[in-house]
């Protein structure tokens, strides 16, 4: 057994399958079933069944897989120990962000980070906060930035950037005169509603109840995945929503869309920079964030 062969095994676990293993790794498929082959007279166990298009592992495997991903982080951690002891920032980092810094916040931070440590490899994982949090916890993801807190002990947040969210509508719609409305009004119109998992759209109804509103009573007959498609359907009249101003300036600056202020509504909120509690963090990931702080 050695540290090549477990980190094939992991990329056919995480893949479920022997082809996109091999394409992720850059091998012939022939050449991981080796390797797993291999493994598998080591242990002289089975530890993958392939279950028509899908491989899964069997109960060694799965034992494996957790002391294999714990192996290989701590032979990263080594590595970026030493190189950082010679003076050297070397290695590889992974990020994962929800819709909003992984697209807007994250994208300006690692720009400027990778000039300055050029030998860092940045990887960076885009999903709803709820999906990074879990990445984070998993120990796929070292340092995520998220639009909701959590009250998940194994994860550590801190308040990173403050965000503006308004009630984004199209030009030409009934209210563009207007700077302000109440949330009365607002929910008499029909809104784009967001996946559960969006921190944008927990704060929201959190911001409706602390009002004394029923997020409940909603008009909200279409759900979207993410902030592209809600700007999408507001710009095509499917409704209207409540959005980061991030996401929306260049609509905004171009006259197609307009922000509103609700009245009753605190839209207010932070971006939280989030960590695991649990695992420490290696040389590399306590480099970026000391970064991202300076550079905020």
């Amino acid at each position: 057994m050695d540290l090549w062969q477990l980190k094939i095994f992991v990329a056919v676990v995480e893949n479920k399958s022997f082809s996109k293993a091999s394409e992720a790794i850059n091998l012939s498929q022939p050449t991981v079933s080796s390797h797993i082959k291999e493994l598998e007279d080591y242990f002289k166990c089975r530890l993958l069944d392939r279950l028509g298009k899908i491989t899964e592992p069997t109960k060694a495997g799965e034992i494996l897989y957790l002391h294999a991903k714990k192996i290989l982080s701590l032979k990263d951690q080594t590595e970026t120990a030493m190189y950082d002891f010679l003076g050297k920032a070397k290695g590889s980092l992974a990020l994962g962000g929800s819709t909003i810094p992984s697209g807007y916040i994250l994208p300006k931070i690692i720009g400027p980070f990778s000039k300055k440590f050029p030998e860092i490899h940045i990887e960076l994982f885009a999903g709803d906060t709820t999906q990074i949090i879990e990445e984070i916890k998993k120990g796929r993801i070292e340092v995520g930035i998220v639009g909701a807190k959590t009250d998940d002990p194994l994860v550590s947040q801190e308040e990173f950037v403050m965000d503006e969210m308004r009630l984004i509508i199209p030009s030409g719609h009934k209210w563009a005169d207007k700077t302000s409305v109440s949330l009365p009004e607002v929910l008499k119109e029909t809104l784009i509603a967001r996946e559960k998992g969006s921190g944008t759209w927990q704060s929201i109804l959190k911001s409706m109840a602390r009002a004394g509103f029923d997020p409940k009573t909603l008009n909200a007959p279409v759900t979207m995945g993410n902030t592209i498609s809600v700007i999408q359907g507001i710009l095509h009249h499917v409704g209207i929503s409540i959005l980061s101003t991030i996401a929306v300036q260049d609509d905004i600056d171009k006259g197609r869309l307009k922000a509103l202020s609700v009245t009753d509504l605190d839209l207010n909120r932070f971006f939280y920079l989030t960590t695991s509690r649990k695992r420490s963090g290696s040389p590399i990931s306590k480099k970026f964030i000391e970064f991202a702080r300076i550079s905020r």
